[in-house]
């Protein structure tokens, strides 16, 4: 039983403060402020400490004459200090007397160190890290700090994927898909009483103030598993030491046992080309744009390029994409081609082989981009709206200071160097996520990395993360999803006499009424010649390509054959189904074609 009037910790937190959630630098928020006046601090007056990392003077809480006493509460489970005022606060501008509670002051472990582990990095796999290590009761500390990119755009805890990446993202396709389904709504009957047009503002609003319930759930969680949670930016003063350095420049020393870095990466200005940093964008300022970006040239041909050009097309943009050589790079080449004709076919322009030269502001407001068609020679240009950089991705190590302690990193790339344990040059040091050397940059893989090294280090696991047949999904307006091997690295890795290609050109039963065109619908999977003919790569274009994928990525996993396969029944009528039907060989010529339901 708790005795009468005594406050547990979750309890005393949630009357002492409150997080606001949201961009940038959280404060402490009153309970109540009296009507009138204004508020200010006596000269002299020192200053307590409060939970969310902040100072609030105690002037505020107890009154310009009020000294704060500490009392001590205890029961079974919490050891807190209460501060409380020897007497009410005086009449005029001061607030209500708040209790503040502080977590247990005795907080050096037997190491010497402040904390058994410490995060440097609020995305995905830190996060994930942390909470894990928490589990096992272990004292942990994350430490993030989001840097405003060029633009100023700035926003909240849970990394790339939350803020800036898949959610956004994911949310944004949806809102494209949904306009070509009215469209196709009315083959099904469906009439529209009015024209249907496209609000930005509307869909970046609600995407936004979904983004930041994930913000504040996230730090919730962190609370929940008693996890500290610093809003600073860390760099390391030595193998155990890091600094963390607030926005307002004040710093602060913590010690672990353990570091884990896990800050990510962030998108590259072509810094090169006149006019790039100062007039354009990347994919860190789209999401968060409250106006319609208008007519965009979104420059690069990765995923993040394509998927932003196809969802801008999708709502009613007028958009380009300008590429310099190969699109998905990385990715099945047959397959990206089939992405990039479905964007063409559905209004998305490509500048193939062309590289900008410079971006100028004209007096309209508008940016006039100049660029080289490599292979006609020639200058061309055209204004825009907006122009988006998306031409790949730096790791966020600037300001680390990795070289004071050793940490090793790639002389080209930047990203640091681990083993398979996810280890750094330096012992206790270690590293998940889009920062490490090699690494898939999928916010599954960093999340996965991270609860396995938090188990290997506090859990007694020896358990590695298996980097092979990671499924993955490019959510261009017909989404690609794959698992494995590309059809040129399997030939690469075997030879081609010892590599068949199943395939098919398939029409989605969805597709028919609508009368949608289904060319680039198609299916292959990769596998060895052998007796058993081991599965080596599925790759799918076509509606839903994720969820299809995801599935058959367990049995790939798992190491099925091409016969397994072909015993599975299918899921009639569904698009799955035809992976399960397939029998034509690249080798044997035939036609590929899906005919009948």
């Amino acid at each position: 039983m708790r005795p009468r009037g005594h406050l547990s910790l979750s309890a005393a937190r949630a009357k002492s403060r409150a997080f606001l959630p949201g961009h940038g630098f959280d404060r402490c928020r009153p309970q109540r402020r009296p009507a009138g006046g204004t508020r200010s601090r006596p000269a002299g007056l020192r200053s307590a400490p409060h939970l969310c990392g902040c100072v609030r003077p105690s002037a505020r809480l107890l009154g310009s004459d009020a000294r704060p006493q500490k009392t001590e509460q205890k029961d079974s489970r919490h050891r807190q200090t209460v501060w409380a005022a020897r007497s009410p606060p005086p009449e005029g501008p001061f607030l209500k007397p708040v209790r503040c509670v502080q977590a247990d002051e005795n907080s050096i472990d037997k190491s010497g160190k402040e904390y058994d582990l410490l995060v440097i990095g609020g995305g995905s796999g830190g996060l994930a890290c942390a909470k894990e290590a928490a589990q096992f009761g272990k004292k942990v500390a994350v430490l993030d700090y989001v840097e405003p990119s060029p633009r100023g755009t700035k926003w909240g805890l849970g990394g790339t994927c939350v803020n800036v990446g898949c959610i956004p993202k994911k949310l944004m396709h949806q809102a494209a898909l949904l306009g070509g389904a009215l469209k196709d709504a009315q083959h099904y009957g469906w009439s529209m009483a009015h024209p249907v047009h496209h609000s930005w503002s509307v869909m970046a609003q609600a995407v936004q103030n979904y983004v930041k319930s994930l913000n504040w759930g996230h730090r919730v969680q962190l609370q929940d598993k008693k996890v500290k949670y610093f809003n600073m930016k860390g760099s390391f003063l030595d193998s155990h030491t890091v600094c963390g350095l607030a926005k307002g420049g004040k710093k602060t020393t913590l010690t672990a046992e353990k570091i884990v870095i896990a800050t990510g990466g962030r998108p590259k200005y072509p810094t090169h080309i006149t006019g790039a940093l100062e007039y354009g964008i990347t994919s860190d300022d789209l999401f968060w744009l409250k106006d319609s970006p208008g007519k965009t040239l979104v420059v690069g041909a990765s995923y993040v390029s394509l998927e932003c050009a196809g969802f801008l097309t999708g709502v009613g943009l007028d958009t380009a994409v300008m590429m310099r050589s190969i699109p998905l790079r990385g990715f099945d080449q047959q397959m990206a081609s089939l992405v990039t004709e479905h964007m063409e076919s559905y209004g998305t322009k490509f500048l193939k082989k062309c590289v900008p030269m410079k971006v100028e502001k004209l007096e309209s407001g508008r940016l006039q981009v100049t660029w080289k068609n490599t292979d006609l020679g020639t200058e061309e240009m055209d204004s825009f709206d907006t122009v988006m950089w998306a031409v790949g991705r730096v790791p966020d190590s600037e300001t680390l200071n990795l070289e004071i302690v050793g940490v090793k990193t790639n002389s080209e790339t930047g990203k640091i160097i681990v083993d398979a344990s996810e280890a750094t040059s330096v012992p206790h040091i270690y590293a998940i996520g889009d920062i490490t050397e090699g690494r898939p940059e999928l916010t599954p893989t960093a999340i996965a990395a991270g609860k396995l090294l938090a188990r290997r280090l506090f859990g007694h696991s020896s358990e590695l993360m298996d980097y092979d047949n990671v499924p993955t999904t490019v959510f261009t307006p017909l989404e690609y999803g794959c698992v494995g091997l590309s059809e040129e690295k399997a030939v690469q890795c075997y030879g081609s006499d010892n590599v068949e290609v199943f395939h098919a050109y398939y029409k989605p039963l969805e597709f028919t009424v609508a009368e949608r065109d289904a060319a680039q619908c198609y299916m292959k999977m990769v596998c060895l010649r052998e007796r058993e003919q081991r599965i080596l790569g599925l790759h799918f274009i076509g509606p839903n390509a994720g969820e299809v994928i995801q599935g058959f990525a367990l049995g790939i996993k798992c190491g099925a054959t091409y016969p397994q396969l072909m015993k599975t029944i299918g899921i009639h009528p569904t698009c799955a189904e035809e992976i399960t039907k397939l029998h034509i060989t690249k080798r044997s010529g035939l036609d590929a074609t899906v005919t009948g339901c």
